[in-house]
């Protein structure tokens, strides 16, 4: 059985109606990533940031997985799959993926703004004055930018022992995600799925690659067909 690691980026979810930040003429649904997504957002004004992932959250609940997302969860009967996510929606998982490593939080939590390990699930809206059991406001469980990315050493582990790597709809432009692909074996196959492929340094440097400028669910058959001659 081999081990295939699943890189997958907004592109993959683009096709269950969740608009990224590439298409959205700079903007992430009318919101500047500044005044949203940075610990310092945070700080000037939460109100503002808790509206924007509460309007993320409830589009969230409104969405189902799309062919791309079943396909890899059915891949699962017959190799050793690990998904490493950018995503923060739960469509891997309700697809049936049952290994997902997600790199920059899950919208479907919140936590605690003191306590970082204080997780809750949480489906609902959050509000100003909603707190932890420790008395801290709580917050959406995301990994803004400037912060941290607590699962990426798992992620970096994960992938040194791949047989695969399959990235699929991903800009490879936001790092340290990005540079997640330099930690594969050099015999490793790679497969890069996305309409409009970026090759970055670590893909560029890659010999096994083979880059796939179709859309999420065509490439993702399109690999899997190749993957069952195999």
């Amino acid at each position: 059985m081999s081990k295939i690691i699943v890189l997958t980026g907004a592109g993959i979810s683009a096709e269950s109606g969740i608009r990224t930040f590439r298409d959205a003429g700079g903007l992430w649904e009318g919101y500047r990533i500044e005044d949203v997504a940075t610990p310092e957002a945070w700080h000037r004004n939460p109100e503002v940031v808790l509206e924007f992932y509460n309007e993320r959250r409830k589009q969230l609940l409104e969405t189902t997985p799309n062919a791309a997302h079943s396909a890899l969860a059915d891949l699962e009967a017959a190799h050793d799959i690990i998904i490493i996510t950018q995503n923060v929606d739960d469509l891997h998982e309700r697809a049936g993926s049952q290994n997902i490593i997600h790199l920059h939080g899950e919208l479907l939590k919140a936590r605690s703004s003191g306590f970082d390990h204080l997780v809750y699930e949480w489906k609902k809206d959050i509000h100003t004055g909603d707190i932890c059991e420790k008395g801290f406001q709580l917050r959406p469980h995301i990994v803004w930018f400037g912060e941290m990315v607590p699962m990426l050493e798992k992620a970096i582990e994960e992938i040194r022992h791949a047989d695969v790597v399959i990235v699929i709809g991903s800009s490879m432009q936001v790092y340290p995600a990005a540079s997640l692909v330099a930690y594969a074996p050099l015999d490793a196959d790679i497969y890069y799925i996305d309409p409009n492929p970026q090759l970055n340094y670590e893909l560029s440097r890659r010999p096994g690659l083979q880059v796939i400028p179709k859309p999420a669910s065509i490439g993702v058959a399109e690999v899997i067909s190749e993957l069952s001659k195999k």
